[in-house]
C-alpha cells in the first residue's frame, strides 16, 4: 500500500483519471455501513474498466482505515503506471491508495430545513460507457462544486444533457410526487449511489412508499410533494429550494432521515 504522497508522476489515475473510488462513512465504534455494497460497485467497475482489483487488499485498506476512528475513509483504484499516452499498459499494475479525514461538519439547517440549491450550469456528458460508475474523472462535479460555492448554495442540481434533472454534485436525487418515489437512471450520466441502492431496495419499503427509476424532468422536480438527496457519508438529506421553488420537509424524507442515521451509526 503506497502512501498518497509518494504516487509516481505516470500513474493514469493522476493523469488520466483512470481510476475508481469509494467513499465511505466509519462509525465510532470502527465500522464502514454498506462495505458489501461499496465494494460490489468498485469490483463491477474494475470489471467494466479492465482494471485489475485484489479484492484481499481493497478489503485490508478498508480495515486499516477503520482503524484510524470515526471518519470518512477513501479508496482510490488507478490501472497504476505506465503506457504511452492515453493508451494503457497491456498487463497494468492497478495501484490501491487510501485516505482517511475527519466527517465533514453540517449545519443543523441541511436536517432541519433542507438544502439550499441551485441550478449549475455544467451539464452532465452522455456517455453510457461511464454512467453508474464512480470514476475518477469528476470535473463536471468539480465545476458544480465551485458554482455552489461561488453562489453561496449549500450544493447545485445538475442536468442531463437533455436538460432533465439527474443529481446534485455530490449526493443522488429523489423525489416524491403523488405518493411514490422517484430518482433518475444512472443509465447514460451519473453515479449508481449505494445509499440510493439501499433507499431503492429497502428503505423505501421501510418509508412505505413504491419506488421507481425514471427520468425526472424540471417540470415534475418542481411540482414534487418533497424532494431530498442521498450519499454513503451524509445519509439523507431534505432539499428546501430550487431558487424560488419550495419544497417541505415532508413525512418520506423525515422516515429515510431517521433509518439512515440509525444505518449510519
Amino acid at each position: 500500500m503506497l502512501d498518497p504522497g509518494s504516487v509516481p508522476a505516470d500513474d493514469r489515475g493522476l493523469a488520466y483519471g483512470d481510476g475508481l473510488f469509494e467513499t465511505l462513512r466509519i462509525t465510532d465504534n470502527g465500522h464502514a455501513p454498506l462495505a458489501e455494497a461499496h465494494a460490489r460497485r468498485m469490483a463491477a467497475g474494475a470489471r467494466r474498466l479492465g482494471i485489475p482489483l485484489e479484492e484481499d487488499a481493497w478489503w485490508r485498506a478498508l480495515n486499516e482505515l477503520c482503524l484510524q476512528g470515526p471518519g470518512v475513509g477513501k479508496l482510490l483504484l488507478t490501472r497504476g503506471s505506465g503506457g504511452r499516452g492515453y493508451a494503457p499498459p497491456d498487463r497494468p499494475k492497478s495501484r490501491l491508495l487510501q485516505r482517511h479525514q475527519p466527517l465533514p461538519a453540517r449545519p443543523a439547517r441541511h436536517s432541519d430545513t433542507g438544502l439550499i440549491t441551485g441550478l449549475a450550469p455544467t451539464r452532465l456528458g452522455d456517455q453510457p460507457e461511464l454512467a453508474g460508475l464512480k470514476h475518477a474523472n469528476r470535473l463536471e462535479q468539480v465545476l458544480a462544486r465551485r458554482e455552489a460555492d461561488r453562489q453561496g448554495w449549500d450544493e447545485a442540481l445538475m442536468l442531463d444533457a437533455a436538460g432533465r434533472s439527474q443529481c446534485l454534485a455530490s449526493m443522488n436525487l429523489f423525489a416524491v410526487s403523488e405518493g411514490v418515489m422517484l430518482t433518475p437512471p444512472v443509465d447514460r450520466s451519473g453515479v449508481a449511489g449505494v445509499m440510493r441502492e439501499w433507499i431503492l431496495q429497502e428503505g423505501a419499503h421501510k418509508a412505505g412508499v413504491p419506488a421507481r427509476v425514471q427520468r425526472l424532468g424540471l417540470e415534475r422536480l418542481r411540482t414534487a410533494d418533497e424532494v431530498f438527496a442521498s450519499n454513503a457519508v451524509a445519509g439523507v438529506l431534505p432539499i428546501a429550494t430550487l431558487g424560488v421553488w419550495r419544497w417541505p420537509r415532508g413525512p418520506v424524507t423525515r422516515v429515510l432521515m431517521d433509518q439512515t442515521r440509525e444505518l449510519l451509526s
